[in-house]
C-alpha cells in the first residue's frame, strides 16, 4: 500500500513540477482567473446575442469582434513582449478587462446593452486578451529552470483549456437564474483575482529587443526566425488548420442545441462544459508525459482524434451522447495545442519568444475569430451539424496528408524535438 503511495505521490509531482516554483503558481492561478472569464463571457454573451436577434450570424459578429483583434494585435504584442518588462503588460491587460466586463454588466443591468455596445466592447475585451496570451507564454518559460520549462508550459497550456469548465460552470447557472449581468460580473470578479496574482510576481522578464529598434524590422526578424526553423514552421502550419476547421465551433454551438437537441441557454452551457472537462483531463495528461517518442506519437494521435471528435458531436441526436462526443473533442484538442506549444516554446531562443508566441496567437485566435464568422453566416444556411462534420472529415485529411512530408513524420516516428535545429540558410 505504500509502495503505491509513493508512486501516487511521484506521478503527481511529476505533472505538477512547476507549480513548486512561486511566481509561476501566480501566474497559473492569474491565466487560470483570466481564462475561466473569458469562457464565462463566451457563453454569457452568446446566448445574450441569440437571445437578442435568434441569429447565428449575430453571434459570429460578436465573437469576430471579441477575437478579431487576435488576428492583428499579436505582431504588436509579441514585439512589445521582447522589449518592455512582461509582467508590467500583463497587469495592464487585466486592468483593461476587468474594466470591460464591469462595464459590460453595469450596462446590461441598467437595461442599455446594445448590440453595437457589444460588438465595440468585444473589440476591447478581444484587444487585451491579444497582448495578454502571447505575454503570458513568453514570461512562463523565465519562471522556472529549463528542466521544468515543458511542464510549465503544458500547465499555463491547461489553463485555457481548463477554463472552459470553470468558467461556463459557473457561468451557466447564474446565467439562467439571474441573467447576463450576474455572469458579467463574474467575469469581473476573475480579473480582479488574476490582477492580484500578477501584481505579486517577482521576476522581471524583458526579451532582446532594444528601445528605439524598429517595429518593423524587429517584426519581420520574428517572422523570418520561425521560418527558419524546420520544426516550429510545421507546428505552426498544423496549428493554423487546427484552430481554422477544429476549433471554431462556438458560433454554432447555441443553434447545435437549439435546433439538434432541443435544449436551450442550459444545453449550450453544459456543451462548453464537456468540451472543459475533456480539454482539462487531455491537457494535464499531455504535461506528464516525459518521453519525446510518445509526444510524437500523440501529436498525429491526438490531430486525428480532434478532426474525428467534431464528426462524432455531428452525429450526436440526444444531449447524453453529444456531452460524451464533446468532452472527447475538447480533451484531444486541448492535448494537440499544449503540445504544439510545448514545442515551439521550447525550441524558440528566450529574445524571440514573445514573437514566437504571438504567432501561436494569431494561430489560436486570429484564424478561430475568423473562421468562427465564417460559421456563424453558414450557419443560418446550413445545419450546424452538418458544418461540424465537414470541417472534421477535413482536418482528419490533412493529419493524414502532413505524413507524407518529412518534417512531421519524423515528429510522428521518432518523437518531439528537445533542442532547436540549426537554422535554414534561405
Amino acid at each position: 500500500m505504500a509502495y503505491f503511495a509513493r508512486i501516487g505521490r511521484s506521478t503527481l509531482a511529476r505533472y505538477l513540477a512547476a507549480l513548486e516554483y512561486s511566481d509561476f503558481r501566480k501566474m497559473w492561478l492569474a491565466n487560470l482567473s483570466a481564462q475561466a472569464a473569458a469562457w464565462a463571457l463566451i457563453v454569457a454573451r452568446g446566448w445574450l446575442v441569440f437571445q437578442k436577434t435568434d441569429s447565428s450570424a449575430w453571434v459570429g459578429i460578436v465573437t469576430f469582434a471579441a477575437m478579431g483583434p487576435l488576428f492583428f494585435v499579436p505582431p504588436f504584442a509579441g514585439v512589445l513582449a521582447d522589449r518592455v518588462n512582461r509582467k508590467t503588460i500583463l497587469q495592464w491587460t487585466y486592468i483593461v478587462n476587468l474594466i470591460h466586463n464591469l462595464a459590460l454588466a453595469l450596462l446590461a443591468l441598467s437595461g442599455f446593452l446594445q448590440l453595437w455596445h457589444l460588438v465595440a466592447l468585444s473589440l476591447v475585451n478581444g484587444a487585451a486578451r491579444a497582448v495578454q496570451m502571447p505575454t503570458s507564454q513568453a514570461l512562463a518559460a523565465n519562471l522556472v529552470p529549463p528542466a521544468r520549462l515543458l511542464n510549465a508550459l503544458s500547465l499555463n497550456a491547461a489553463t485555457l483549456h481548463a477554463s472552459r469548465l470553470v468558467g461556463p460552470g459557473l457561468a451557466t447557472p447564474l446565467l439562467a437564474t439571474l441573467g447576463a449581468p450576474a455572469a458579467f460580473f463574474l467575469c469581473t470578479g476573475f480579473y480582479a483575482i488574476g490582477l492580484i496574482q500578477i501584481m505579486g510576481i517577482k521576476t522581471r522578464s524583458v526579451g532582446g529587443i532594444r528601445v528605439g529598434e524598429s517595429f518593423v524590422r524587429n517584426f519581420v526578424e520574428g517572422l523570418s526566425y520561425v521560418g527558419g526553423h524546420t520544426f516550429i514552421r510545421m507546428v505552426i502550419i498544423m496549428v493554423l488548420f487546427h484552430c481554422g476547421l477544429t476549433m471554431a465551433f462556438e458560433t454554432l454551438l447555441p443553434g447545435f442545441a437549439a435546433y439538434q437537441l432541443n435544449a436551450g441557454a442550459t444545453g449550450f452551457g453544459t456543451l462548453m462544459m464537456a468540451v472543459g472537462a475533456g480539454a482539462l483531463v487531455g491537457s494535464l495528461f499531455i504535461g506528464g508525459i516525459e518521453s519525446p517518442l510518445a509526444r510524437g506519437r500523440l501529436y498525429l494521435l491526438m490531430g486525428l482524434l480532434s478532426g474525428l471528435g467534431q464528426v462524432m458531436l455531428a452525429f450526436m441526436p440526444t444531449m447524453g451522447a453529444a456531452i460524451a462526443a464533446a468532452a472527447i473533442m475538447g480533451g484531444t484538442q486541448a492535448a494537440f495545442m499544449t503540445l504544439s506549444q510545448a514545442i515551439t516554446q521550447t525550441l524558440a531562443d528566450d529574445e524571440f519568444r514573445g514573437r514566437v508566441a504571438s504567432i501561436n496567437t494569431f494561430s489560436l485566435g486570429g484564424v478561430m475569430s475568423v473562421m468562427g464568422l465564417f460559421n456563424g453566416f453558414l450557419g443560418g444556411q446550413f445545419s450546424p451539424a452538418a458544418i461540424l462534420l465537414v470541417q472534421g472529415l477535413l482536418y482528419t485529411a490533412i493529419v493524414l496528408f502532413s505524413v507524407g512530408f518529412a518534417t512531421p513524420r519524423s515528429v510522428y516516428l521518432k518523437g518531439t524535438p528537445t533542442e532547436a535545429p540549426v537554422p535554414s540558410a534561405s
